[in-house]
């Protein structure tokens, strides 16, 4: 969850590591820290806080050094103070470390160390590594080629826990070692100069050519070129990839926050997953499927379930993913919390698909529910082996080692903590997998696909409206909501996942309490909480549900509860009932959840704008959650 950056070439590094921090502070903003190896010493600055903190501490200071790393911090082990903030040091402060990660036997090898004289002045668990490095360091000098690579290996082999670090020594001023270990690192290639981040953004305005370290792997880092060795220190050969982004996309192009330039990216999103997913000369004639995922049929073949594995708006994802897989291609489905689905997997059951949905590939709980499913399926047959297939951002990332099969949703680089167009980009991935599906088990004629896919291609330029028509009156109408406590969401069949993920977005921007609630559930419990005070969000969508879904309003009605629809612009029936309306177009109800999120993305956004929060960086959030 934490961002970490390293450097070495020929410029100043400070620079470039605060400019790298800058693209990671979306992992984690409780602290920021830079060390750098200047005239034989480490220099190191660490700031509590955002990293402006850090800024200004170092703001008027020369330091000319041209190796570094930097690091901005989410609190895992150790309260976000200056002194648990990163880099952290050996007893001499000749050896600096940072982490994104947990060492998970942190405990024992700090009571080892303690044994032996050892003093610690954080709280964390990453400091135990600079002082085993340290210890290690004065043996591999006696004996080793590369005496600063052989510590951080031998250390690496005694870590448990899932970790990326990189590694400075002051005795070794033209190295910078990084090692992997189930958490992401990428490493950037330049002329005569070298990088290192968490995450792509950060190597962006530096270089294409990069190449993702593997689990067990051992970056060795100097002015003239990057050795790859494994952790048993045999050297790899490995060549680099280029990166096919543009540098703009990392950019805010003139709105006030990613978030927001992110939900206006989304009809460009819907339009390149389309062109991705589906033969735009397919009709009701074809004989062959309109999906074009390429995904195997020993694959989807004779499929008797289907199981989702994700967490947060992921989970949400996979929700809308289980309403199409059934209501579709009449595959039975479940989805699950990952980080439950780790402690209490399903039975076995035969001819099962399983998917990982995760954004950015790195989410911990995701990836060791599907390493389990692929364990405990490995030996088996019949039927019963493993089918894994993941959805993700990041193809490149450790979910696209991880699973043979990979669907990528084509969203680009998001910025913003809150995720908005990749949800709606794993949404249509669903719509893929589901269509691709539907026609290969016959559940539907194919003239009701096609029209399916009519209603898809419509889908842009429908959300361009509800942008073009919807979100000058809905900045206006967070006005109304300064000082609410707390929101209801209400929906329906296909829309309940979408009233579940607007009460997310609100949460986590802008810190309101918020529920989501399938509709018909109300008046088993919720209707309780509601009063003049709690305003209630409505999704009505004409459809099998939308007289049931009015009725539910209703019952809010009748407790006083200010009602907010999102609805159709010209269904007298919904404008009856509701006090405020946020109209969308008239859509089939099996698209609606596409178009209905839009309003609830918007809502969430301006209410927190409007309170002055932080909208990219919520607090105590992270963007990619690569901890258990």
């Amino acid at each position: 969850m934490c961002g970490i950056v390293g450097y070495i070439g020929t410029q100043e590094a400070s620079g470039i590591l605060l400019e790298g921090l800058r693209k990671l502070e979306y992992r984690g903003y409780d602290s920021a820290g830079i060390a750098t190896i200047l005239d034989g010493e480490i220099h190191c600055v660490r700031a509590k806080g955002k990293l402006y903190n850090l800024e200004e501490k170092l703001a008027g200071e020369t330091n000319p050094a041209r190796t570094g790393i930097a690091h901005t911090r989410w609190a895992t082990h150790g309260k976000p103070e200056e002194y648990n903030a990163h880099p952290h040091m050996d007893m001499k402060m000749r050896v600096a470390v940072i982490q994104n990660g947990i060492i998970e036997n942190y405990r024992d090898l700090r009571e080892e160390l303690k044994s032996r004289g050892c003093e610690f002045r954080s709280e964390t668990d990453t400091e135990v590594i600079p002082h085993l490095i340290a210890e290690e360091l004065s043996k591999a000098e006696l004996s080793a080629e590369f005496p600063l690579l052989e510590a951080v290996r031998s250390v690496v082999k005694r870590l448990e826990g899932a970790f990326a670090i990189a590694v400075i020594c002051a005795d070794y001023p033209d190295e910078l070692i990084v090692a992997r270990q189930q958490a992401p690192v990428v490493l950037g290639f330049g002329q005569g100069e070298f990088y290192c981040a968490s995450d792509t953004p950060a190597l962006i305005p530096y270089t294409r050519a990069v190449l993702n370290l593997e689990n067990g792997e051992i970056a060795r880092m100097t002015p003239i070129g990057v050795e790859i060795y494994n952790v048993e220190g045999q050297r790899l050969k490995k060549k680099p990839r280029t990166l096919d982004v543009n540098p703009v996309m990392v950019e805010k192009q003139g709105f006030k926050h990613y978030m927001l330039k992110e939900i206006y990216e989304q009809p460009g999103v819907v339009r390149a997953c389309l062109e991705a997913y589906f033969d735009t000369e397919w009709d009701a004639s074809k004989a062959q499927s309109p999906a074009k995922l390429g995904l195997s049929d020993s694959l989807l073949n004779d499929l008797q379930q289907v199981q989702i594995i994700a967490c947060g708006t992921s989970w949400h994802a996979g929700l809308v993913g289980k309403y199409l897989l059934e209501q579709l291609a009449g595959i039975p489905t479940s989805v699950h919390y990952a980080s439950e689905y780790r402690y209490s997997a399903s039975p076995l059951t035969p001819n099962t698909l399983t998917i990982g949905v995760t954004q950015s590939g790195e989410t911990a709980d995701t990836l060791a529910a599907l390493s389990m499913e692929q364990d405990r399926r490995s030996t088996l047959s019949a039927g019963l082996e493993a089918r894994l297939l993941g959805i993700t951002n990041r193809p490149e990332s450790s979910l696209g080692h991880l699973v043979p099969n990979i669907i990528e949703t084509h969203a680009g680089i998001e910025i913003g903590v809150a995720a908005t167009k990749t949800f709606i980009a794993q949404v249509m991935a669903f719509y893929a997998l589901a269509i691709d599906l539907t026609f290969r088990r016959q559940t539907k004629d194919p003239s009701a696909i096609e029209q399916l896919l009519d209603g898809l291609r419509q889908l842009p330029a429908q959300i361009e409206m509800i942008l073009e028509s919807q979100e000058r009156y809905i900045e206006e109408l967070a006005h109304d909501f300064a000082e609410t406590q707390d929101f209801i969401f209400l929906g329906r069949g296909i829309n309940f996942p979408i009233a579940l993920e607007g009460a997310l977005k609100l949460k986590e921007i802008s810190y309101i309490h918020a529920e989501g609630y399938p509709a018909g559930e109300m008046k088993h419990g919720p209707i309780a909480l509601l009063d003049a005070k709690v305003p209630v969000v409505t999704i009505a969508m004409p459809g099998l549900v939308f007289e049931k879904v009015l009725s539910n309003a209703q019952e809010a009605r009748a407790r006083d509860a200010r009602l907010i629809g999102v609805t159709p612009m010209d269904e007298q029936e919904a404008a009856d009932t509701f006090d405020t309306l946020i109209p969308v177009p008239h859509v089939d109800e099996i698209l609606s959840p596409i178009l209905t999120v839009i309003p609830l993305q918007l809502l969430a956004y301006h209410i927190a704008a409007r309170r002055g929060l932080d909208v990219d960086q919520p607090r105590n959030l992270a963007k990619s959650v690569t901890v258990e």
